[in-house]
């Protein structure tokens, strides 16, 4: 049942609460890609009418997670090509290290212990084996270190591709050490110094780079980091 209840809850529209509950089966691997997705089953489901049900899934795929199968008309969680997640890696690097600078710039002292505890949360979460926690952490810590950057404009333009962009932070192979290159990009923000902080920055998207498209495609990534090398 999609929850409902308070106030604020309330005033979400059902299309937007519905869309929110299927995009996170999405990125955490609930719906997997190439899965049909039936409206009449989705709203047995989610206890609701089908008609937010079909919102909803526009709204996915204006976000490029679902796609409407052209010979069946069928709608599936959509099935990123290489070419897909090295744009998307593309992305990544250009408005990621972009961010930290701007973080290294910007963020108050509050921010950058709270950015700190995440990377430490994620690292306690991976060493223990929690790694939905640690995942989560990293989500959190990516949206973070966008938000520390204080740039409106750069938020728009990261929200079109937010979604896809927390699955492939699910991809990245070993958690443990995504985690603590979080605690190293962490450390490197707080040194106030902007290339110091985009340095650090470039080297953990194309860690995450390599670890993905080894992990999915079994292929090299074309820019790899020297810290992937063996």
């Amino acid at each position: 049942m999609v929850p409902g209840s308070g106030k604020a809850r309330s005033k979400v529209p059902l299309r937007e609460r519905v869309s929110e509950q299927l995009r996170q089966r999405i990125i955490t691997g609930g719906l997997v890609p190439g899965q049909r997705l039936v409206e009449r089953d989705l709203a047995q489901q989610l206890g609701v009418s089908r008609i937010p049900v079909r919102e909803a899934l526009r709204i996915l795929e204006s976000e490029g997670l679902v796609a409407t199968e052209p010979s069946s008309r069928s709608i599936v969680v959509r099935r990123l090509s290489l070419r897909d997640v090295e744009e998307l890696f593309d992305a990544r690097e250009a408005l990621e290290v972009f961010a930290a600078r701007q973080a290294a710039e910007r963020a108050t002292d509050a921010e950058l212990g709270r950015l700190t505890r995440i990377a430490e949360s994620g690292t306690r979460s991976a060493s223990s084996g929690d790694t939905r926690k640690a995942m989560s952490s990293q989500e959190r810590f990516h949206d973070m270190v966008i938000d520390l950057a204080h740039n409106q404009l750069l938020g728009e333009i990261l929200q079109p591709v937010q979604a896809r962009l927390h699955w492939l932070f699910r991809q990245g192979g070993d958690t443990k050490q995504l985690c603590d290159e979080h605690l190293k990009l962490a450390e490197a923000i707080a040194t106030r110094d902007p290339e110091v902080a985009a340095k650090e920055a470039l080297e953990h998207v194309r860690l995450n780079r390599a670890l993905s498209v080894q992990l999915l495609f079994g292929e090299s990534a074309h820019q790899p980091s020297d810290r992937a090398r063996p």
